[in-house]
């Protein structure tokens, strides 16, 4: 719907709904966490991180060679690729001012990471299913081949409640990788004194999730907190369709699609294929 809005009358609230995302997105995480269990949460996380290690290294060595053959700036090869890895959107954002990037590589960037998004909320149920993936199998390819955590969730709440509780745990713990890769991206540009930007909302997740465990009188909120929050998570997908305007699309060329394609192709199919040889 929303990026049937944006295609068709266009989106009229533009500039307040692009600082009211983030914030929506942010809070309906924290809402998930009430109805997780912490020692479940543990188990997933464990799991998921030599996946976490291997392909964030991965892919930022592969987007470098990829996008040198492209001819890509660096920036926006570096931006796109930390996108991949890490957690859409939210990497890029933080990313981007460590690096000093310029207003045109944070939108290529961040164009080409959503509409790969949409794209992976719609897709990857169905290949979940003719795969005929577990739940804990797809929750945790969710959180390593799908950039951001909004698609991430959606795409898993879509699958079942297991693989939503996989994937929101998996893919808030890589998103913790922010900070070393933004500390990293800061000596490998040789940028001195910029402000990390730290994702606090994922110690809401874990308090909410802790609560939810080890607090038996905050159980009956659990079911409320967490309909309320794929409210919120549902209408932040409709936000973010609703900023993807046919001259957003159009303004960011093929080339820096084309790397995105080819990384998040190779991510996807790569632990894919680890996930199920690991049964």
């Amino acid at each position: 719907m929303g990026l049937l809005l944006a295609q068709t009358v266009g989106n009229p609230f533009a500039s307040h709904i692009k600082s009211l995302t983030p914030k929506l997105l942010q809070f309906s995480v924290i809402g998930l966490g009430f109805g997780m269990n912490a020692h479940v949460a543990v188990q997933a996380g464990q799991q998921g991180l030599l996946f976490t290690v291997a392909s964030i290294g991965g892919t930022l060595l592969l987007g470098y060679f990829v996008g040198r053959w492209l001819g890509l700036s660096r920036h926006v090869v570096y931006l796109i690729s930390c996108g991949t890895a890490i957690c859409g959107g939210s990497a890029i954002a933080a990313v981007g001012p460590v690096l000093r990037a310029n207003d045109e590589a944070m939108s290529v960037s961040l164009a080409t990471v959503f509409v790969l998004n949409v794209i992976a909320l719609f897709t990857f149920p169905p290949i979940g299913h003719a795969l005929h993936l577990t739940q804990h199998q797809f929750g945790l390819w969710c959180a390593i081949a799908i950039h951001d955590t909004s698609s991430v969730v959606g795409a898993a709440a879509a699958y079942g409640n297991e693989a939503l509780q996989v994937a929101t745990t998996v893919k808030l713990a890589r998103a913790l990788w922010i900070i070393p890769v933004s500390v990293g991206s800061a000596l490998l540009f040789k940028q001195k004194g910029m402000k990390i930007k730290i994702p606090y909302f994922i110690l809401g997740f874990v308090g909410a999730m802790l609560v939810n465990t080890f607090v038996p009188a905050a159980k009956p909120l659990g079911p409320v907190l967490v309909g309320l929050a794929k409210i919120g998570l549902t209408v932040t997908l409709f936000f973010i369709g609703a900023a993807l305007s046919g001259r957003v699309l159009k303004s960011v060329g093929s080339r820096p699609y084309v790397l995105g394609v080819v990384l998040w192709i190779v991510v996807s199919a790569g632990s894919l294929y680890v996930i199920l040889r690991a049964g």
